[in-house]
């Protein structure tokens, strides 16, 4: 019985079955061929099921709801910080007018505030006190501009910074005047802010 078996393990080493191998002195299960039909394209084309790939677009878009509004959080709250830099400019600006040009006093024009065309001279019309994006009126989502002023000379002027687009750009408005106290607007108009504005700190 015992010779028998012997002879059956040699025979199996030496011509193993479709499905065993020899390797070394164990005897392990072959690799199954690939059925026929399929291709080597079909068999690179498997991927993600669309189960899963729905599964990504749902965690991306929890995330871009959690992410946006902290964005627009933060690009608000620059864009309010430029605009009280841009008041606390046109106050300088405009006492550096008055003072260079005291026949005319403040002025209510930005672009007169602003430097002139081509390197020019400075003169009253154009100034030089302010850079060129504040004198164009418009900058970081916010809209800049000058009024009220009185008197020859003018002793009096009013600067105003606007959101754009309000709640969006910008959520309150600021402005100012020749005293040089800034305030703001919680909903985001001039009138507000001039009628019940807060002082900043």
């Amino acid at each position: 019985m015992g010779h028998n078996r012997d002879i059956f393990l040699l025979l199996l080493l030496e011509y193993p079955p479709p499905l065993f191998r020899q390797n070394g002195s164990m005897i392990e299960p072959a690799r199954v061929r690939p059925w026929a039909g399929e291709s080597a394209a079909m068999r690179k084309a498997k991927g993600f099921s669309l189960i899963e790939l729905l599964i990504v677009v749902a965690i991306i878009l929890v995330i871009a709801a959690l992410a946006i509004p902290s964005l627009l959080r933060g690009r608000i709250a620059a864009n309010e910080a430029s605009a009280v830099a841009s008041i606390r400019t046109l106050t300088t600006g405009e006492h550096a007018y008055a003072q260079t040009y005291p026949q005319i006093g403040y002025t209510c024009a930005l672009t007169e505030l602003g430097p002139p065309a081509g390197g020019g001279p400075f003169t009253s019309a154009a100034a030089g006190v302010v850079d060129a994006v504040v004198a164009s009126g418009a900058k970081q989502g916010y809209t800049l501009s000058l009024s009220s002023c009185a008197g020859t000379p003018r002793y009096s002027y009013g600067s105003a910074a606007v959101p754009v687009v309000p709640g969006t750009t910008g959520v309150r408005s600021f402005c100012s005047d020749s005293s040089g106290i800034i305030w703001s607007g919680s909903d985001g108009t001039e009138a507000t802010c001039r009628a019940a504005g807060t002082v900043l700190q």
